[in-house]
């Protein structure tokens, strides 16, 4: 399952990273993506409405593929998997986190942004680590020194990344795909803007196969 899982993301090259206040958007949201042709969604545990958010997308939509992200503890990834979540994301490596999802099989995606903690992270069995927060912490050029004596190492940049930027990203062959809130902003979500949602959605998957072919 984990592979197949991180097959599909990599085959989606953009992982949207939703953060929902209100679970009753849940499924306009979802439609959205799935709309504009991006059946997925890294939903954040920052807010209470995540695991609702999380059971409405997973049961309306079930060709989706939907995770939960900032996950930090055992508890939150039980919560996750038992909303529907098929994937996990983490700001940083917690290796009890990584250790208790490889052990149930659960894709997990922890967060990394030095050597050490690839080394940590490849140690613990994992060859796709988030790099967090990519722009902030280096970008495509930090991605490409590191990932130079990590050959089986494969990148999910998030933070930062935008319509302006994924191009480059996107063209590097260690990444598998890029976590991005652009087109999901809180704002377009809250005020209902899900008609921009799914435009901005189409344009994101132009990219990726203008990139990936």
């Amino acid at each position: 399952m984990m592979f197949s899982v991180l097959d599909e993301i990599g085959k989606l090259g953009i992982v949207p990273v939703v953060v929902i206040d209100d679970a009753n958007d849940a499924k306009a949201l979802a439609n959205a993506l799935c709309e504009g042709g991006l059946p997925c969604a890294e939903v954040t545990f920052r807010t209470a409405a995540a695991e609702e958010a999380l059971k409405i997308i997973s049961k309306e939509f079930p060709e989706m593929l939907v995770g939960a992200g900032t996950v930090l503890t055992t508890e939150q990834v039980d919560k996750a998997v038992n909303a529907g979540a098929k994937f996990i994301v983490s700001p940083g490596l917690n290796p009890a986190v990584v250790k208790y999802c490889t052990d149930k099989k659960i894709p997990v995606i922890p967060g990394i942004c030095t050597p050490s903690e690839a080394e940590l992270a490849m140690s613990l069995g994992l060859e796709t680590v988030k790099f967090f927060p990519a722009e902030q912490a280096g970008g495509l050029k930090m991605i490409k020194a590191m990932s130079a004596p990590y050959s089986n190492l494969k990148f999910m940049p998030t933070g930062g990344i935008n319509a302006e930027n994924v191009r480059e990203y996107l063209a590097f062959n260690r990444i598998l795909a890029c976590g991005g809130s652009w087109m999901v902003k809180g704002a377009l979500i809250k005020e209902g803007k899900f008609d921009e949602i799914k435009k901005m959605t189409k344009e994101a998957v132009d990219i990726v196969r203008e990139i990936r072919g």
